[in-house]
């Protein structure tokens, strides 16, 4: 599958994900939310595992079909084995969250809201969906960018 394929008509989400990191199975009902809300506007959503899975086995192909199946992932969940894909983006954990206009230039990186495992705050996606908001209203997103907090790509040796 190539970005050009399935970049959306106003702006594409690329986020970086994985199966086992707590900080994702903490926000995946609202990222399937949002992209199924989002989706209707335009905005194209891309999820990418980038994990070395010979040390973690449980992010490999086979346990990302199952578990996009389990969670109803509106949104195709590919799999970087050379992680070179996160290597070119900077990824650095999971979740990465990146939102590009329709001419792929960035708008925004950074968390889905402030919401982490334990903190006792809801998860509503607020950051994220103001940054998409910007885009399809043609606004410049002023809000500060929080980087994403969660568990690290697991880097190949």
């Amino acid at each position: 599958m190539s970005l050009e394929s399935l970049k959306g008509k106003y702006g594409t989400v690329i986020m970086f994900i994985c199966n086992h990191c707590p900080f994702v199975i903490h926000v995946n009902k609202e990222l399937v939310s949002i992209a199924n809300s989002y989706t209707k506007k335009g905005i194209s959503f891309i999820a990418i595992s980038s994990n070395d899975v010979n040390n973690y086995p449980q992010d490999g192909p086979n346990e990302m079909k199952k578990h996009a199946m389990a969670e109803g992932y509106p949104f195709p969940y590919l799999y970087d084995e050379s992680q070179e894909v996160a290597k070119a983006y900077d990824a650095a954990c999971t979740p990465d969250l990146y939102v590009f206009n329709t001419d792929l230039k960035l708008n925004y990186r950074g968390q889905l809201d402030a919401s982490r495992p334990g903190n006792g705050l809801p998860v509503t996606g607020s950051d994220l969906r103001h940054a998409m908001d910007c885009l399809l209203q043609g606004e410049t997103n002023t809000r500060p960018q929080m980087p994403s907090i969660g568990c690290n790509i697991k880097w190949k040796p």
